[in-house]
């Protein structure tokens, strides 16, 4: 039944329309939810209207949430949600649930709460309607006006900034088959359950059903704003069938070009790019950075590990004029570190590069597989906290790679490659002679690589060239070392012809 049509305006605690009958929650339910639905064949969320599904992109954008009527907004509840409209690239909802105590309310769909040109058209409202995500709020960086920083809607996709950044990179619950050439399986969030904030908290709470075909998941997300926003996440997924491809805390974003590839593109700005590099901190200890490529063709790399520290998509650069975006603002895309909240055994960090032409097409993914596949029928924890911002504190005292570019020499044969380092105290002085050079190439002829100080970084560049022959691809691996220990973190790329 239809509960009271409260206005959004009004009394203190004011709420949107609800449905149905108010349902004991506990993370406890989410969970056996999750592992009853495993034992039932998959059945997706109904879709909207096919009205709502043809939008053209314009007519699309020509309605929006008005935040004044967000939930909480006429409360003093330090967090404010928005919600999106369904149709065009969202064509089934999601059900948004409110937790107040250990009750729990479905909010129904109200259209009143979103503002439209007069472009757009009369659309039918029906039992199936609902929203297609939500966005969370809060009071960053001044009294009273509320910000957002956290976005979930699409599949299991969402996506965070710290405190003053721009929409970057996405992560999601989970990745399965990507890259596999039988195609990739999107589960989705399909039920949300938010807990409503006392004054004052400084966190917030959202939890989620995740389904599809071959599993299940319960969800929850402990939301804390800021520079970084951190993400403290807990799942447990019930496969409906083995997974033997799966990817954990997967990352997906965008690279179109920078110094490496910037022969490829006649474009005005100098680097393109949400991303421009994978960190790893692996279960050795060591540090590696490996740059990202927009390849021809399709590329994976693993980096196997037992154990991994952390690792993520980093957005190292931060200089305005390396993009000269003035209204991407690319210098302003969020980094995201991931780190693993127990030890997760053997597996391999998985760097997926697809081919792009475009800056609208998200073509990087990263993702933790686990080396043995998950068993159907078997529950599988995981935990790890999620970071969005800048870099995350230096894992260990060594040189971060500060950029690196590609490009034929003088002779326009060989393949030189070039690596910056950003200051040492080992590199103080001006003999630069007591530091060993590690460069190594999985095919093809090396030179021996100079090392050099850079007036323009103040650090030092380590140069050399590569002859590949007839090689497609050629792994390379670069380090600087001095008395045994690590001065830089481990460089890695993947050549591709």
């Amino acid at each position: 039944m239809m509960l009271g049509a409260a206005s959004l305006a009004g009394r203190a605690d004011a709420l949107p329309m609800f449905k149905g009958t108010p349902q004991p929650f506990s993370r406890d339910w989410l969970e056996g939810e999750a592992e009853r639905l495993s034992k039932q064949a998959y059945t997706p969320m109904p879709e909207v209207p096919q009205e709502w599904r043809d939008l053209s992109y314009d007519e699309y954008r020509n309605i929006w949430f008005n935040s004044h009527k967000g939930l909480w907004t006429d409360t003093a509840r330090p967090f404010h949600v928005d919600f999106f409209h369904p149709g065009l690239y969202f064509p089934r909802p999601v059900e948004v649930n409110i937790v107040d105590g250990d009750v729990a309310q479905t909010l129904a769909f109200d259209i009143s709460l979103f503002d439209k040109t007069d472009q757009f058209p009369d659309l039918p409202i029906d039992e199936t309607m609902g929203y297609s995500g939500l966005r969370l709020r809060a009071e960053l960086q001044e009294p009273e006006i509320f910000e957002e920083f956290l976005v979930f809607q699409g599949a299991s996709y969402f996506r965070g900034i710290g405190t003053g950044q721009n929409y970057g990179l996405s992560a999601r619950g989970l990745a399965l088959n990507t890259g596999d050439a039988e195609g990739e399986e999107f589960p989705d969030f399909t039920r949300f359950w938010l807990e409503a904030p006392e004054a004052g908290a400084r966190t917030m709470i959202v939890h989620a059903l995740l389904d599809g075909p071959s599993v299940t998941g319960a969800y929850t997300f402990t939301i804390t704003p800021g520079l970084p926003a951190v993400v403290d996440f807990e799942a447990v997924l019930f496969p409906r069938r083995d997974l033997d491809h799966v990817g954990l805390a997967p990352l997906t974003s965008m690279f179109l070009f920078d110094e490496t590839n910037r022969n490829r593109f006649d474009d005005f700005r100098p680097a393109v790019h949400d991303s421009e590099g994978l960190m790893i901190w692996n279960g050795a200890g060591e540090v590696l950075w490996r740059p990202l490529a927009n390849p021809a063709t399709l590329q994976v790399s693993s980096f196997v590990d037992d154990g991994p520290r952390g690792f993520g998509l980093m957005q190292r650069n931060r200089n305005p004029n390396d993009f000269a975006d003035l209204e991407a603002h690319y210098e302003n895309r969020p980094s995201l570190w991931i780190t693993p909240g127990e030890d997760w055994g053997r597996g391999n960090v998985r760097l997926v590069e697809i081919p792009a032409d475009r800056e609208i097409y998200d073509n990087i993914v990263a993702y933790w597989r686990p080396r043995e596949p998950l068993p159907a029928g078997r529950a599988h924890r995981m935990t790890y906290s999620m970071a969005w911002g800048t870099e995350p504190p230096r894992p260990r005292p060594v040189a971060r790679v500060l950029n690196t570019r590609m490009g034929k020499g003088f002779d326009q044969i060989k393949n030189v490659v070039t690596i910056d380092f950003e200051d040492h105290p080992a590199f103080a002085g001006e003999d630069l002679d007591s530091i060993t050079k590690f460069i190594g190439a999985s095919r093809g002829q090396l030179t021996e690589g100079v090392l050099q100080r850079n007036p323009g970084t103040g650090g030092v560049r380590l140069a050399f060239s590569i002859d590949p022959g007839d090689a497609q691809a050629v792994e390379l691996r670069a380090q600087l070392v001095k008395d045994e220990q690590s001065l830089t973190e481990v460089w890695l790329y993947r050549w591709t012809a």
